[in-house]
C-alpha cells in the first residue's frame, strides 16, 4: 500500500512538473511569437528614391503638355463614321450572314425556323471609319472607300451625339469624300501645308481604329512623296505621306495633323503583312486634299485636268540615255493619240522638268499638278529632249474628255462611255500577244474599273474584231463604230483573247 501510495505520489509530481514545462513552454512560444509578429508588424521599408524634380525634365513635361493641348483641340473636330450599303448578291451569297460567319450552320442564312429555300431578302453590310470636321457648318472629310455605295451615313462626335450626314460628292481617283452634317459652331480644325514637311517632324494620327473611338497616336512624318502600290489607276496620284504614327483598319479618313494642330493629310491606307499596323501608315497630303475638297463642296464632284501621256521617273541608270546629267523629271513613257500631249508635240523619251516655270522633281509631282488642274488651264512645259531644253504648250482636256475622245470612244454629248482605251495592233504587240495575221482589230489598253467594258469582263491585251457583227480593222475603226451607237444602246463586241474569241455586250452606262 505505502509503496503504490509513493508511486503515486511520484507519478503525480512528475505529472504536474511535465505538464508544467509544456505549460511554461507553450506560454514561450506564444510570447516569442506574439514578439516577432509586433517586430513585423512595427517594420517599415526604406524609402524609395525621390522622382526627378521639375526642372530635370523640364522638357518632356513641356512636350507633354503640347501634346496633351494638341490632342484636346483635335480630338472634338474628329468623328466617328458608320455606314451601311447594300451587300452585292456574290457577296452576300458567299457570306452567308451579316457578319460573314455561318459557323458552317446552313440554317442560319434563313433565320430560325425556316425551313427550305425562302425568297432572299436584300442584305446589308456595315462600314467604320473615320472623318474630320473642316469648317464650323459641319462639313467633313473622309475617304471615299469609306462611304463608297453607302445607303446611310451616321457621324458619332466626341460629345456621343450621332447626326445623320449625307453626301456631298466623292473622288474615287483621289480616294477623298465629303459628308456634311446640320449644326452650327461645329468643332473644325484647319487644312495646313503639307509642301512645307519635313522628314522627322511630329505628327499625331486621329480616328476610330479598329472600333476604338477617338484614340490618338504619335509619331513622325517619316517619308514623303511615297506611291499608293494598291492602285488599281494609274491616273491615281501618289505623294502620299508615310508615318510610323499607329494608323490601324478604322483611322481611313481621320486626320493627320501637326504640331500646330492644322490638317496635313488624311489617313488611307497602311502596308502590313498581318492586315495590323506595322509601323507604314500612308495619308494623302493637304496639296491633293484641299483642291479636291474645294471642288467637292463647289461642284459636288471632281474634274480632273487631263494630258493623255503616261510618265514614269527618271532613273540615275536611265539618265545618260536621255542625254541628260540628273534624274530630275518625269519621261515620257506613252503619248495617246489626239490627246493634248500628242497635240502640243510631246514624244516618248521627252523629260518634262517644269511645268510653268515650277520645277517637277519626279513623275509623281507632274501628275499631281496636272491632276489639280482645271480642264482648259493652259500650261507651259519645259521639256528635255536628247539633252536640249524647249517650251512646249499644252491646253488640258478634261479627264472625263480624254476618256471619251481618246480612252472609251462614247458616243458622243450626252451618251455613254464604254471604257476601254483603244490602240492599233502594232507588230510588237503583235507578237507579244502571239496573235497571228488573220487578227485584224483595235487592241484593248486600258479598261475603266466599274465601266461597260469591265462589266463585260475585257482586259487589256483583249483585241475587239468586230462591233455589232462589223468587222474592225483599227483603233480608229473600233472608235468610230461605238461612236456610232445610238445614245442608251448597247454594243456587241467580238473578243479575241489569248487564241480564242468570244462576243461580249457592253450595256449602256446609266450614269
Amino acid at each position: 500500500m505505502k509503496v503504490n501510495n509513493l508511486l503515486g505520489t511520484l507519478k503525480a509530481k512528475i505529472g504536474r512538473r511535465f505538464y508544467a514545462s509544456v505549460l511554461a513552454g507553450a506560454v514561450a512560444f506564444s510570447l516569442a511569437s506574439y514578439e516577432f509578429a509586433g517586430h513585423a508588424r512595427a517594420a517599415t521599408p526604406s524609402p524609395a528614391a525621390a522622382a526627378l524634380d521639375d526642372n530635370s525634365v523640364g522638357a518632356l513635361l513641356s512636350l507633354d503638355k503640347a501634346m496633351e493641348n494638341l490632342a484636346a483641340r483635335v480630338t472634338p473636330a474628329t468623328v466617328n463614321v458608320t455606314v451601311t450599303s447594300k451587300r452585292s448578291a456574290h457577296n452576300a451569297s458567299m457570306q452567308g450572314t451579316e457578319d460573314g460567319d455561318d459557323d458552317g450552320n446552313p440554317m442560319q442564312q434563313f433565320g430560325p425556323f425556316q425551313f427550305g429555300p425562302q425568297r432572299r431578302q436584300p442584305q446589308y453590310e456595315h462600314g467604320l471609319g473615320s472623318g474630320v470636321i473642316i469648317s464650323p457648318d459641319g462639313y467633313i472629310v473622309t475617304n471615299n472607300h469609306v462611304i463608297d455605295g453607302a445607303t446611310d451615313i451616321r457621324v458619332t462626335l466626341t460629345d456621343k451625339r450621332i447626326l445623320p450626314a449625307k453626301l456631298i460628292g466623292a473622288d474615287p481617283l483621289t480616294d477623298l469624300a465629303v459628308i456634311k452634317v446640320e449644326g452650327s459652331n461645329m468643332p473644325s480644325v484647319p487644312l495646313g501645308d503639307s509642301t512645307s514637311l519635313h522628314p522627322g517632324q511630329t505628327v499625331l494620327a486621329f480616328g476610330n481604329p479598329l472600333g476604338f473611338r477617338f484614340t490618338v497616336t504619335r509619331g513622325i512624318v517619316s517619308a514623303l512623296n511615297r506611291p499608293n502600290p494598291y492602285a488599281q489607276d494609274r491616273r491615281s496620284p501618289g505623294q502620299f505621306i508615310q508615318t510610323d504614327a499607329a494608323i490601324n483598319p478604322g483611322n481611313s479618313g481621320g486626320p493627320l495633323v501637326n504640331a500646330h494642330g492644322e490638317v496635313i493629310g488624311i489617313n488611307t491606307f497602311l502596308i502590313s503583312e498581318t492586315g495590323g499596323f506595322s509601323g507604314m501608315g500612308f495619308a494623302i497630303p493637304t496639296q491633293i486634299v484641299k483642291p479636291t475638297v474645294d471642288s467637292l463642296i463647289k461642284y459636288g464632284k471632281v474634274n480632273h485636268g487631263y494630258m493623255g501621256i503616261g510618265i514614269s521617273d527618271v532613273s540615275p541608270d536611265e539618265a545618260k540615255f536621255f542625254n541628260v546629267t540628273d534624274a530630275n523629271g518625269a519621261v515620257v513613257t506613252q503619248v495617246e493619240p489626239n490627246s493634248p500631249g500628242a497635240k502640243a508635240g510631246l514624244k516618248v523619251g521627252d523629260i518634262i522638268t517644269a511645268v510653268n516655270g515650277k520645277q517637277v522633281a519626279d513623275a509623281g509631282a507632274l501628275q499631281v499638278e496636272v491632276g489639280q488642274q482645271q480642264p482648259g488651264t493652259k500650261l507651259d512645259l519645259t521639256v528635255k529632249r536628247d539633252g536640249k531644253a524647249s517650251t512646249l504648250n499644252v491646253t488640258l482636256a478634261s479627264m472625263d474628255k480624254g476618256d471619251r475622245d481618246n480612252e472609251t470612244a462614247s458616243a458622243g454629248h450626252g451618251k455613254p462611255r464604254w471604257g476601254i482605251g483603244l490602240a492599233d495592233l502594232s507588230p510588237e504587240a503583235r507578237q507579244q500577244l502571239q496573235a497571228g495575221d488573220s487578227v485584224q482589230g483595235a487592241l484593248v489598253g486600258q479598261v475603266t474599273p466599274g465601266s461597260p467594258a469591265d462589266n463585260a469582263g475585257l482586259q487589256p491585251g483583249d483585241v475587239i474584231t468586230e462591233v455589232n457583227r462589223k468587222p474592225v480593222k483599227s483603233a480608229s475603226d473600233a472608235k468610230d463604230a461605238l461612236s456610232g451607237i445610238a445614245n442608251g444602246g448597247d454594243a456587241l463586241v467580238l473578243v479575241w483573247s489569248r487564241g480564242g474569241s468570244s462576243f461580249r455586250v457592253l450595256h449602256a452606262s446609266q450614269g
